[in-house]
């Protein structure tokens, strides 16, 4: 099992500073979840961990690796999968096109679709051959998890998962989370607005506000009032 840590984590665009002195760690096995309103740096804190956009300092490891200036490709074979913003699937390719994609950083041998993929979400079983433009949002959503999975992840990262998804596939999503972590000992970050899908599944939490973190605690803290205020509009 493979935790995550972000060390003093700075990052700039150009002048403007997005991450400042950012220290996170998910934990082997764990749901780790990053909550904050819009523009606090959630998804500048996902980009410097695939490697989109360089650090200014500070230092990012899996496990003991060091990641350094590595490119995504190369942080995917070390174990990073990612699902983005906005699910980014291919919209003409079919489903199982879609998740071949994940094939990518896999050795040749282990270049299989995972079952434990249409366990989770056996929609997408039935919806091999179907254009992935043709799903609906929660479908695509669950796409997305299932081209990252397919890359065989030891740290899983989910940047608004729930982001305009109906809330009987938002459930699906949680119990699936719950159970890579629960029975896969996955570690997965998770960057979040909706408090109450992340009280139900976190085992930890951090609040951003500003580019910095402001709190880190268990989930439960998402009852404070003090947490609250930091994640009002």
């Amino acid at each position: 099992m493979t935790a995550l840590t972000l060390d003093s984590v700075n990052l700039h665009y150009g002048a403007a500073q997005a991450l400042r002195n950012v220290s996170v760690t998910a934990r082997p096995a764990a749901i780790t979840s990053v909550l904050g309103r819009n523009g606090v740096g959630k998804s500048s804190l996902m980009r410097a961990v695939v490697g989109s956009h360089r650090i200014s300092e500070g230092a990012i490891r899996i496990g003991e690796t060091e990641l350094g200036k590595s490119p995504p490709y190369a942080r995917a074979r070390l174990g990073l999968g990612y699902v983005p913003q906005g699910r980014e699937i291919f919209p003409l390719l079919s489903v199982r096109e879609n998740l071949l994609t994940g094939y990518a950083p896999l050795k040749p041998q282990d270049r299989s679709i995972p079952e434990t993929i249409f366990t989770l979400f056996p929609v997408l079983k039935s919806m091999l051959k179907r254009r992935g433009g043709d799903l609906s949002g929660g479908q695509q959503q669950q796409l997305a998890i299932g081209r990252a999975l397919t890359t065989r992840p030891k740290v899983l990262l989910l940047d608004e998962p729930t982001e305009g998804i109906q809330p009987s596939i938002i459930k699906d999503i949680g119990r699936a989370l719950q159970f890579l972590r629960d029975d896969m000992g996955m570690t997965i970050l998770l960057v979040e607005q909706y408090l109450d899908f992340c009280r139900e599944i976190s085992d930890h939490i951090y609040v951003m506000d500003r580019g910095e973190i402001v709190h880190e605690g268990p989930a439960s803290d998402l009852d404070d009032p003090q947490v609250k205020r930091h994640l009002m509009v």
